[in-house]
């Protein structure tokens, strides 16, 4: 079944974000039936986790799927994570459900702003385990989203955050 453009905000073949999942690619846009009525969904290729999802098109928004960001937003991230930052509160239940609601917006200054707020948090004291997920969650999705907008390997962007992080 051809399935125009203009019925969806996604293409076949491009790279998005899909908000706490990661960088995905949209292999296809298939149609499927569910009880009576034909519902488009992208199915989407996760790299990270090696997975493959199927989101239908007309919630695709509501869960936060958004194409990857502009290189200068990608910069502005980065840059972002050296300034200085607003302290977080000391109790690590607050802080831990003032992020995870960061990363469900899912854009990548919010991911940028978890990143730098966990590290400094974890050089003070030692981020309890749900944190230190969150964190580490955050990280791979700065990582993987900068690396696809500029273009640079996973590992480049790697030291460019905590060279960046270290100068603050």
């Amino acid at each position: 079944m051809d399935i125009s453009p203009s019925q969806t905000t996604f293409r076949v073949d491009q790279e998005i974000v899909y908000p706490s999942q990661g960088v995905g690619k949209i292999l296809r846009i298939e149609e499927k039936r569910f009880r009576d009525a034909a519902l488009l969904y992208y199915v989407i290729y996760l790299e990270v986790s090696d997975m493959t999802v199927m989101v239908p098109v007309d919630k695709a928004e509501e869960l936060g799927l958004r194409a990857i960001v502009p290189k200068d937003e990608a910069n502005r991230a980065l840059s972002l994570i050296a300034e200085a930052y607003e302290p977080i509160p000391s109790d690590w239940k607050i802080r831990y459900q003032m992020n995870l609601d960061l990363l469900k917006k899912g854009s990548v200054i919010d991911i940028a702003t978890i990143v730098r707020s966990l590290y400094h948090r974890s050089k003070i004291k030692e981020l309890p385990i749900l944190e230190r997920k969150l964190y580490d969650s955050a990280l791979k999705l700065l990582e993987d989203e900068v690396s696809f907008s500029l273009g640079k390997s996973k590992e480049e962007v790697e030291q460019l955050i905590f060279a960046r992080l270290e100068d603050t």
